[in-house]
């Protein structure tokens, strides 16, 4: 068949270009479509792809600051036509599901476009001001009318998660599969034979991660913690942190698997789509203690491999803390769920998925 991949941006690197570097290692002989490519920021091998950009690739600053240029992406992507290939596969997150297609159009959905549909909280977490917000929102509902009439001409939706599958329905109507992103969790972690006094946390420090919670509670109760990472909220968090708390800035991806195998137990408060951290910690042999929503119900067995905290407040997460104990918990169970997200799970599965779609069209 005749494949293309499309991609939203390439300015940043995170859990979307890990599922599209399995994409593309896939099919290696498919193009990428893609709206900018920022090629000096993004690693090198990026640059043995067949890379398409759009016209907004050329405006000033979109690099650095793609969501100031934000209500330009649908009309950049729906200019777009790939009626020449025989099936899209597109990894989306914004508006790339706005192009036209003459074949098979398969979204692999990382998420409803936040800022349409969580535009409130999205706003919040960005800091940005009352009254910009309200003199958006009236561009925002003309959006949300176009981002559902550009999901409907999608053939196929792949959610990541079961807390994506219910916002394909929520704001699509849209039915959906659930195929998990992929961790490299097989040969990059293993369980160590002992652990150490310590809960770990890791990950950007942004303010909807919620570390801030886990940083107080830990202060409280004057448990250790190691908190991994680099972000905005890094000032706020040292000046509510106590003695036990250790902030260790970046960590290196060689020194991640035994900071992971080491810890008590990995804590994982906010509420994420997906969430790769916790999935990396059961593969190194950790339970995870997380609250209870997003992807974590579907990473995290509850009594097999962590447990649940209920509200997304110290008070319920200090109860946890207070309630945990590490040696419930089989390393080797641990390990076992998480193999079920490992990366060579996630290619076979959307291979068969993406062969299965193309042998139905054909009948």
């Amino acid at each position: 068949m005749k494949l293309a991949i499309v991609h939203d941006w390439l300015n940043q690197i995170g859990g979307a270009e890990d599922v599209l570097e399995a994409l593309m290692h896939m099919y290696p002989d498919s193009p990428l479509y893609t709206s900018i490519y920022w090629r000096d920021h993004m690693p090198d091998h990026y640059q043995n792809w067949d890379i398409h950009t759009l016209w907004i690739d050329k405006l000033p600053g979109i690099h650095q600051k793609h969501q100031l240029y934000f209500p330009f992406f649908p009309l950049a992507w729906s200019g777009v036509n790939l009626s020449e290939f025989e099936v899209v596969l597109s990894n989306k997150s914004g508006f790339c599901h706005f192009l036209h297609t003459g074949g098979i159009h398969i979204c692999y959905c990382l998420a409803p476009t936040r800022y349409v549909w969580q535009y409130d909280a999205y706003m919040q977490r960005e800091n940005v001001p009352t009254a910009i917000c309200l003199a958006l929102r009236p561009l925002i509902e003309f959006l949300k009318r176009l981002d559902y009439r550009a999901a409907g001409r999608v053939d196929h939706f792949i959610a990541i998660s079961t807390e994506i599958q219910q916002r394909i329905k929520t704001y699509y109507n849209r039915d959906s599969v659930v195929i998990y992103p992929p961790v490299q969790v097989k040969e990059r972690f293993q369980p160590a034979d002992s652990y150490d006094d310590y809960f770990l946390s890791l990950g950007r420090l942004i303010p909807y991660k919620r570390v801030d919670l886990l940083v107080e509670a830990c202060t409280r109760l004057n448990l250790p913690l190691k908190v991994g990472g680099t972000g905005r909220d890094l000032d706020r968090l040292k000046a509510i942190a106590g003695r036990t708390v250790e902030f260790l800035g970046y960590v290196p991806d060689e020194d991640l698997p035994e900071l992971f195998a080491r810890a008590k137990a990995f804590v994982f408060p906010g509420n994420e789509d997906f969430g790769i951290t916790p999935v990396q910690a059961q593969a190194a042999g950790r339970p995870v203690i997380a609250y209870k929503a997003g992807g974590s119900l579907d990473t995290v067995s509850e009594g097999q491999t962590g447990m649940f905290f209920e509200e997304q407040t110290v008070e319920s997460l200090m109860d946890a803390l207070q309630n945990f104990d590490a040696d419930d918990y089989d390393p080797a169970v641990c390990r076992e769920n998480a193999l079920r997200f490992d990366e060579n799970v996630f290619r076979q599965q959307i291979a068969d998925y993406v062969e299965q779609v193309w042998a139905d069209a054909r009948r």
